[in-house]
């Protein structure tokens, strides 16, 4: 690792103090590379009673990482309670996110790992933004249309083309400029961030059967099928449209790199079905690397030790690799 990982610690009445706290506990059976959370310490100490070292730089953190979770301590209002989110929480998560995005931006940390946060208490404190990639983006300087979110399994990466938006507005919503973009995004970030020269993209139709040569709508007619066109046109190794209820079966899974889909469910059902406690939420077209898992803050079992950290251990070891990657050029 070039620097160690700069982990927001999200929500503090989350389960993202516990997940983190529990990465660090089995740092070495799985092995971790040094990384330092971002966020309060009383959100840690709520959740656990282990060994936390505060920091004042990253830098910091390598040496103390063998001994005791390295903690660059935002302060907060009062003392979060687990499972009970706050506008306090929400500022402290915010100001947690701002804090490792600069630091990860500046060099000093080698890759960004953001918890989970409650959008609906970011939004009651002014948050104007869909979501962290969306924020994410904007400190790095980078225009959202240019980013995809990408979903990572251990052996399957799915990229929505529309994300949080209603599913009555998302044929609206897939155009090929989109499908273009994101595609693009996909690749360059299959190739700087995973080592994937040629990489091979599958494409979803929007409607079953994926449009029935038009019997059942067409956009894969009029909108999917052009944009494969002009992406093969670029010299993309890219396939479609293909129905999505046959793209994810392990055969099928074998035959692309990543699959681009049309909407949100359409590219989390598969990830979260298959890879629960293993699914990494990972940012392409950005200048840094971010990884974060993917799932939320459960707050129903916050502060109650049931949450498993394996989506956690996931998003840091892929934010360690993508980073090393990057760096060995």
């Amino acid at each position: 690792m070039p620097a160690p990982l700069a982990v927001a610690l999200g929500d503090p009445a989350g389960i993202g103090p516990e997940i983190v706290a529990k990465c660090w506990e089995r740092r070495e059976a799985t092995g971790l590379p040094p990384f330092f959370a971002v966020g309060d310490s009383e959100a840690l100490a709520a959740v656990w009673k282990g060994p936390i070292e505060a920091i004042s730089e990253p830098g910091e953190a390598i040496g103390c990482f063998a001994r005791a979770l390295p903690l660059l301590r935002v302060a907060g209002g009062r003392r979060p309670t687990p499972g009970t989110p706050d506008l306090d929480g929400a500022r402290n998560a915010l100001d947690s996110l701002e804090i490792a995005v600069g630091l990860t931006r500046s060099g000093a940390a080698g890759g960004l790992v953001t918890g989970p946060v409650s959008k609906s208490q970011l939004y009651a404190i002014g948050f104007v933004h869909p979501g962290q990639t969306e924020f994410v983006a904007e400190r790095c300087g980078v225009a959202c249309d240019l980013v995809a979110m990408m979903l990572v399994g251990p052996d399957l990466k799915t990229v929505p083309v529309t994300v949080h938006v209603p599913i009555r507005d998302v044929p609206d919503g897939v155009t090929a400029e989109k499908i273009i973009s994101k595609t693009r995004a996909t690749v360059r970030g299959l190739q700087r961030q995973f080592g994937i020269e040629q990489p091979k993209i599958a494409i979803a139709g929007l409607n079953p059967h994926a449009g029935e040569d038009g019997a059942i709508g067409r956009e894969e007619i009029d909108v999917i099928v052009p944009a494969i066109e002009r992406l093969r046109q670029e010299g993309m190794d890219v396939m479609g449209p293909y129905p999505a209820d046959t793209m994810f079966h392990r055969s099928a899974r074998a035959q692309y790199d990543a699959a681009i889909c049309m909407y949100h469910d359409q590219a989390l059902l598969p990830i979260k079905t298959l890879y629960f406690d293993q699914g990494v939420n990972m940012t392409l077209g950005l200048p840094i690397v971010r990884t974060s898992p993917d799932h939320g803050t459960a707050f129903a079992i916050a502060g109650k030790n049931e949450a498993h950290p394996g989506a956690m251990m996931a998003a840091i070891q892929t934010a360690a690799a993508a980073a090393e990657r990057i760096a060995q050029g």
